[in-house]
């Protein structure tokens, strides 16, 4: 069975150390990406791999670094031509094949950075991609992917194409739609409400899928 893998990206603004500890929690392993070591330590978490160019980390992130005791290193140079995350994803590829991934400490300070990291997972079409902030579930889904929702009602959900020619179903919500086009980017499927489980089904593209907590 494959793992899954917790990987704790560099956003300025990252999650609570709640959030971190209760993801470290569920999951087998963990990625700090560069400034996410500093996440982690925040809430008093380590992690299994560190994958970064230590350029945002602090202080005492990088000492913990240069020590590489506790944990592996991935370091990389800082004139390099792909971001951390797409280096951490493909660290993730290599060690753990197959495995699903939840990001966090991913969107939040840079909208440039947040599409890029959209981006990126969206290009992970190993296993499932989770993205978990502090005030809301999201999920990746590709074609002939399936997300059900349960024990959500009244919660609001919104969902967005992120691949042309993309056409979806979903029930259980306020508005529903059925073998529906999706316009890339669209606002269509903005701010809906869940009214029972939930079954999100994409039938071609992408879609990013948000669950408001």
């Amino acid at each position: 069975m494959a793992c899954k893998v917790l990987v704790v990206c560099g956003s300025p603004v990252g999650g609570s150390p709640d959030l971190l500890r209760q993801l470290a929690g569920e999951c087998d392993r963990i990625v700090a990406v560069d400034r996410g070591l500093d996440a982690l330590l925040g809430a008093g978490l380590g992690c299994d791999v560190y994958v970064g160019d230590a350029d945002t980390v602090s202080d005492a992130g990088r000492a913990l670094v240069d020590a590489a005791e506790a944990f592996e290193v991935e370091r990389h140079n800082p004139y390099k031509d792909y971001t951390d995350l797409a280096l951490a994803l493909d660290s993730v590829r290599r060690r753990w094949p197959g495995a699903e991934v939840v990001a966090t400490c991913a969107t939040g300070g840079r909208p440039d950075m947040a599409l890029s990291v959209l981006g990126l997972l969206a290009g992970y079409v190993d296993a499932p991609v989770w993205i978990e902030e502090d005030e809301v579930t999201a999920r990746i889904l590709h074609q002939d992917e399936t997300w059900t929702i349960g024990g959500a009602e009244g919660k609001t959900f919104s969902i967005i194409a992120i691949a042309p020619n993309t056409e979806i179903s979903e029930y259980g919500l306020e508005w529903e739609l059925d073998h529906s086009p999706l316009g890339l980017l669209a606002d269509t499927g903005i701010s809906n409400v869940v009214r029972k489980t939930a079954k999100i089904q994409v039938h071609q593209g992408t879609v990013i899928a948000y669950l408001y907590k």
